[in-house]
């Protein structure tokens, strides 16, 4: 066994461990798995994927799967600021996309990618469920910011940018 394995830390180990019973069986507690593992170790590399079927005692293939198939898993490594940009309708119709070209042009970046420097990541998302606030824009899957325009995201990336 070699030491470069990804492990959970004791704390989310603790975590892991006081998840998994409120489930009914283990492959029901997987989602919540994924997401602390994400959080943990900042995406779900293939390493990371095997390491938690194996504390789960499920096949890989389900692990993967589930993985894939949703996009709030990251598969790749993100920016330290992950922006995520709501493209829905209430959002385009309030100027997201004035926004997005606005961080693609600040940024350097388009949908998808993650500057040289590993500082910030951009990505379009289907809803953040914030409609009556629109536009608005996640950073790192927590921290909202609603009624957002041009100045207001220009100025919010270069607060990140000192940070």
């Amino acid at each position: 066994m070699t030491t470069d394995r990804p492990r959970f830390s004791e704390a989310a180990l603790a975590e892991y461990r006081d998840i998994v019973p409120r489930y009914p069986t283990r492959r029901a507690a997987l989602m919540p798995a994924l997401w602390l593992a994400q959080r943990e170790f900042g995406w779900l590399s293939l390493p990371v994927l095997e390491y938690l079927a194996e504390l789960m005692e499920l096949p890989l293939a389900w692990v993967t799967s589930v993985a894939s198939f949703y996009t709030m898993y990251w598969k790749e490594p993100k920016g330290r600021w992950h922006l995520q940009l709501c493209r829905n309708l209430p959002c385009q119709l309030r100027g997201a996309g004035e926004i997005q070209r606005a961080i693609e042009q600040r940024l350097g970046i388009r949908d998808g990618e993650r500057t040289p420097d590993g500082r910030f990541s951009f990505e379009e998302v289907e809803c953040l469920a914030s409609c009556g606030t629109a536009p608005v824009l996640q950073v790192n899957n927590q921290e909202y910011h609603e009624g957002l325009d041009v100045t207001a995201a220009l100025a919010l990336i270069e607060r990140l940018a000192g940070a």
